[in-house]
């Protein structure tokens, strides 16, 4: 999924969680839905980084050549200013995109 054209806020929102828990009906299980799925994009989001920071990296490792690459600076300040993982995640929620399911509620169902 494309994390830079999401429409999750960049700072922090305040939500009714009564209204997040409609769907699931217990807020435990809508929070560790909405969790799982901000680790899922976290973990998209950084390997995406470090492959292209990986391009910027030099083939000696000497501490004292330090220098600036202002093209890995301008993509680095790029995904700081991305929406927190948890955000696009909760918005994913709202909008109904993130699929899930609970193998207890289906165990019930096939007895």
């Amino acid at each position: 999924m494309d994390y830079k054209k999401t429409n999750a806020p960049t700072n922090t929102v305040t939500r009714d969680i009564m209204n997040l828990c409609e769907e699931t009906g217990n807020i435990y299980e809508t929070i560790a839905i909405i969790g799982k799925r901000a680790n899922q994009i976290s973990a998209d989001i950084k390997q995406e980084l470090s492959k292209k920071l990986q391009e910027f990296a030099s083939s000696s490792d000497n501490l004292d050549e330090v220098f600036e690459n202002r093209e890995q600076i301008e993509i680095s300040r790029f995904y700081e200013k991305l929406p927190k993982p948890t955000l696009i995640a909760t918005q994913e929620f709202i909008e109904g995109k993130i699929y899930y399911r609970n193998p207890a509620d289906e165990a019930v169902v096939d007895e």
